[in-house]
């Protein structure tokens, strides 16, 4: 059996994609932990935060951060009990719960802010604003056609199938 070539630049960059994701957020987990945050818990106040304080539905946040549900709610039990988080019964359905910081999570997110900030200046050292233009357009340009390739399988999936 013949190994895999990795040749070309297309070859390469969905690896040194993922391996960049995973070089960032393990440089935040590491930073963080001394503070008593694992990745659960500072990624689940970020996105809450990023949510610009409204809430955000739990199935949005477990989406956002990468989760399912049953995982999402065993860090909510963690965060609320720590008086972090609240569950908010939502104004849209009687039956889902809006997830929301609470004051007493104001010092913990302006200390993952300020590591935040500070991995962003470290690890984007010798980058310039150009070049992080150029790839937030392929970031996106890659999410559109990730959107497109989803909007083409759920319309195979519609199409009825016949018996040959």
């Amino acid at each position: 059996m013949k190994a895999f070539a990795v040749n070309t630049a297309r070859e390469q960059f969905g690896a040194a994609l993922g391996r960049a994701g995973r070089g960032w957020r393990a440089e935040l987990d590491a930073r963080l932990v001394p503070f008593g945050l694992t990745q659960a818990r500072w990624l689940t106040l970020y996105h809450l935060a990023r949510g610009g304080g409204n809430g955000l539905p739990q199935t949005a946040l477990a989406e956002g951060v990468g989760v399912q549900g049953p995982t999402l709610v065993r860090t909510l039990d963690r965060l609320e009990s720590d008086g972090l988080v609240e569950r908010r019964d939502s104004l849209d359905d009687r039956r889902a719960k809006s997830i929301h910081v609470t004051a007493a999570a104001a010092p913990v997110l302006k200390r993952i802010q300020s590591v935040a900030d500070q991995v962003r200046t470290d690890l984007l050292a010798g980058v310039s604003n150009a070049e992080i233009a150029v790839c937030l357009r392929v970031f996106e340009r890659i999410g559109a056609n990730i959107q497109a390739d989803r909007k083409v399988a759920d319309q195979r999936a519609e199409i009825p199938r016949t018996k040959t």
